[in-house]
């Protein structure tokens, strides 16, 4: 292995790719296997360079002295890093020629270069985006070639007081409270779904009666409550390795290679349906549900832990270009509680995509239909009240919409980005058939009469979070898959250094989380039918207010390392987060 010649956090002066001008850079890593550095531009922009392309900085300004002219000095048809626009063309270049050959005396070449770092420092906020989509002002060109299979982790220096896993040369933050937050997570959420339903079985499920009174441990397990679990995870499975529906492709992985996913969801929810339906016709008691549902929960649980289990047994046999990068910090609990590999499969059977979309979600819509008939059965109704048929057909459509547009969901920042272990079995299998049905559980005991302008009103407000959630939705997932898209030819963006775009127009242009706004206003519908009462069917709508903000601080962070000072015109264009005028 060659001797690293700069050190991480060294400034150096790295030449810009396709030009002979050299700008002050920082090191931010080396990587031994393409013997190549990381380096980080004042506006933010990261790039790789080779060992050639940099210089040290002192002997840098000692040999630029002694040159009169240089070939350096003509023209470059390359754009520097703070360059936004050609009619800045003409200062970027004669300080970028300054800094690099220049035979001023060195008090002129040190106030040049002041300048030169004061406009690196600038956020170009009031310049106009280009028509021509192909004219980038944050010109990058990566050092290697673009088809090469690996791309390089991207390796930041932290503060020193900031928890951040070290995997080879990749830093990336420790999310969740990091290693201490990770035991408490892992004690705490079982114990909040038993609060939570322990409390909503309650007569009077106000907080004043809190904490419910603890069941029995025989009372926790039932082995046909868990054997039904199983026979649900095992028919979804079934309905998923079908060859029906479209094989899509994944977003490529740091490997360069794209993985295929089965996407079924819809055909299985409407296998799911016409089974249910058979199962009622021949006599099952779908209040069993009901009756079971702590039973069934804590099978679901059990389930979601040993396939934890597995997956981080799994991930010890990957090689490192398998891992997520926020899931590998060499801390067993952490590791296994955000998981450390990204795409565990077992052949071509995708764990993680399966259980984002197959069992829990599915699950979800037979328990709220379980809950209806409960509810008909238990206050002896010919059909379910209002409120319970709002909530069921809210969710339903959520789910529906889900399904019907499954191939959305390979963008997102779970299938991308975050691994798969306890957070999101547990979160797949458990917490969301569990709690996302505290509603018309709820409901089954605790009625609440609405008036046909109510209803209607309610009705109108889902209607309208859901087409700015599908709009949104629609928007980004086109822009993401083909920029270049007829359908967008009038959408305004903001080119960034890594050669994509920020997309600054329709709803993206209003808020810089629109889908997360339909998404709020959807929950906001879904408790309105349980009333004001108590405070439990509200659960979802606090929980969820306090989850996207949370995962728009995680897209902050990393859309700032990632674009720059691109990311900061673009939050000067797009100034609110989720609610305009607001937040």
């Amino acid at each position: 292995m060659p001797p690293v010649k700069y050190q991480r956090g060294e400034m150096v002066m790295g030449r810009w790719p396709g030009s002979s001008l050299y700008y002050e850079v920082k090191v931010l890593g080396f990587d031994s296997k393409s013997e190549s550095y990381t380096v980080i531009y004042k506006d933010g922009t990261e790039l790789e360079l080779m060992e050639q392309d940099i210089k040290s900085t002192a002997g840098f300004l000692s040999r630029s002295r002694s040159r009169s002219r240089s070939p350096g000095r003509r023209r470059s048809g390359s754009r520097s890093p703070s360059r936004t626009t050609r009619g800045s063309s003409r200062k970027s270049t004669a300080l970028g020629v300054a800094a690099s050959t220049d035979a001023a005396p060195s008090s002129v070449k040190d106030s040049k270069m002041k300048d030169f770092e004061e406009d690196m420092l600038k956020t170009n906020a009031n310049v106009e985006p280009t028509p021509d989509r192909n004219q980038h002002r944050y010109n990058l060109r990566r050092r290697r070639d673009d088809s090469e299979k690996k791309e390089r982790k991207p390796n930041l220096q932290e503060d020193s007081n900031r928890n951040t896993v070290v995997s080879g040369d990749a830093s990336t933050p420790l999310d969740f409270g990091g290693k201490i937050g990770a035991y408490f997570w892992l004690l705490f959420l079982p114990a909040w779904v038993l609060f939570m339903i322990l409390q909503g079985d309650l007569e009077d499920p106000s907080l004043v009666n809190a904490p419910p009174p603890l069941p029995s441990l025989d009372s926790l397990w039932d082995y046909q409550s868990f054997g039904f679990v199983v026979l649900w995870i095992v028919f979804q499975a079934l309905l998923y390795i079908l060859p029906v529906g479209k094989l899509s492709e994944g977003m490529p992985l740091r490997t360069g290679e794209r993985l295929k996913y089965r996407t079924n969801g819809f055909f299985a929810l409407m296998v799911t349906a016409l089974a249910v339906a058979i199962a009622v016709h021949e006599g099952v008691d779908l209040t069993y549900v009901y009756n079971n549902f702590l039973q069934l929960a804590v099978a679901a649980f059990l389930i979601s832990v040993l396939l934890s289990c597995y997956c981080y047994g799994h991930s010890r046999n990957a090689n490192s270009e398998q891992l997520a990068l926020g899931g590998n910090s060499g801390n067993v609990a952490y590791d296994f509680f955000k998981g450390r590999e990204l795409n565990p499969r077992i052949k071509n059977f995708d764990l993680k995509f399966f259980c984002e979309m197959r069992p829990g979600l599915i699950g979800w819509c037979l328990i709220n239909f379980a809950m209806a008939v409960t509810e008909m059965k238990l206050h002896n109704l010919d059909s379910p009240s209002c409120s319970m048929i709002l909530v069921n057909l809210f969710q339903l459509l959520y789910v529906l919409d889900g399904l019907w547009n499954e191939e959305a969901i390979l963008t997102t920042m779970d299938l991308m980005h975050d691994g798969f272990g306890f957070m999101l079995a547990f979160g797949d299998l458990v917490w969301v058939p569990f709690t996302y049905t505290l509603q018309a559980f709820y409901l089954v005991n605790h009625p609440n009469p609405l008036s046909p302008p109510a209803a209607a009103a309610i009705v109108l407000l889902k209607l309208i979070g859901f087409y700015i959630f599908r709009k949104s939705n629609s928007e980004k997932n086109t822009f993401r898959k083909n920029p270049s898209d007829s359908k967008l030819s009038c959408m305004r963006t903001i080119p960034t250094a890594t050669g994509k775009s920020l997309l600054t127009s329709g709803w993206w242009g209003v808020v810089r989380h629109p889908n997360y706004l339909g998404d709020l206003i959807m929950a906001l519908s879904w408790s309105l039918p349980c009333g004001f009462s108590h405070i439990l069917p509200w659960y979802y709508m606090i929980y969820f207010i306090i989850l996207l903000v949370h995962r728009e601080s995680r897209d902050m962070s990393e859309c700032k390392r990632k674009y720059g000072s691109a990311w900061d015109e673009y939050c000067q264009t797009v100034p609110y987060r989720i609610i305009p005028w607001v937040y």
